[in-house]
């Protein structure tokens, strides 16, 4: 009988892909064709699914589809935990030294990952985060309304440079994104936060599209009195944001 873990046949990929979803049935096959062909030949990498309390057929779409897709995971929520929560069970199952994030939806296109990826990857150590930056926008005119007074407050008060945090395309370092505090709707910050680490932050510019199929589950900032309270304690957190000390360790030498 075998009983090796699949970790131990899966090779180490370079990059994961981490895609939260809920209730995204119609949406997965579609997206996952075309991550594949955006990253094949270029990084070996993973996809790994955060499957957030779906009550629809997304578990079993995922199930099908990994029996021919090694590079795809699926990683399950007993009960939905949110967005936040979701990309944050992706990045501590990544194996990939660098993650990479998109929405289930199919409204973030999976072709400006290659250009992510490759920002972060020249950029050298510094560079701890890049964020993708909407143009085009396809939402209704009352959700442009909403993220553009929660992006308006949020800069005057944060004053990170980011037009646009609510794109769910991002490339970050793992081990950056681990160390910044967990709250839920970290992933709405992680530029301001990414700074307060004294990483240096890149942005790119993404075409955004309409929705493969389905309806919104996951909101991004639109309910500002609920994310105002967010902005308050991103705001403390980094006004007491102290310098870490430069540490070295002594060791004794014998002879």
């Amino acid at each position: 009988m075998n009983t090796m873990s699949p970790d131990a046949v899966r090779p180490v990929p370079a990059v994961s892909i981490v895609v939260p979803v809920r209730n995204e049935q119609d949406n997965i096959a579609p997206l996952v064709t075309e991550i594949v062909a955006a990253l094949d030949g270029r990084w070996a990498y993973e996809i790994i699914y955060v499957n957030d309390g779906s009550t629809d057929a997304t578990a079993a779409r995922l199930a099908e589809l990994m029996r021919s897709r090694p590079e795809l995971r699926q990683v399950r929520h007993a009960q939905s935990a949110g967005q936040s929560s979701a990309v944050r069970t992706g990045v501590r199952f990544a194996r990939g030294g660098i993650v990479a994030t998109l929405d289930g939806d199919g409204q973030n296109n999976p072709q400006f990952l290659r250009d992510l990826i490759g920002r972060l990857e020249e950029g050298g150590e510094r560079l701890g985060l890049v964020a993708g930056q909407r143009v085009g926008r396809k939402d209704t005119g009352f959700k442009k309304f909403q993220s553009r007074v929660a992006n308006a407050v949020r800069k005057t008060v944060l004053r990170d440079g980011t037009r646009d945090t609510g794109c769910g395309l991002k490339a970050f370092r793992r081990d950056v994104f681990l160390s910044l505090p967990y709250f839920d709707g970290l992933h709405r910050f992680l530029p301001a936060l990414v700074r307060r680490e004294g990483f240096e932050i890149a942005y790119v510019d993404v075409i955004d599209r309409p929705r493969h199929a389905g309806v919104s589950n996951y909101g991004f900032f639109d309910r500002l009195w609920v994310g105002i309270m967010d902005l308050a304690g991103v705001w403390w957190l980094i006004r007491r944001k102290k310098s870490t000390p430069v540490a070295t360790e002594v060791t004794s030498h014998v002879g």
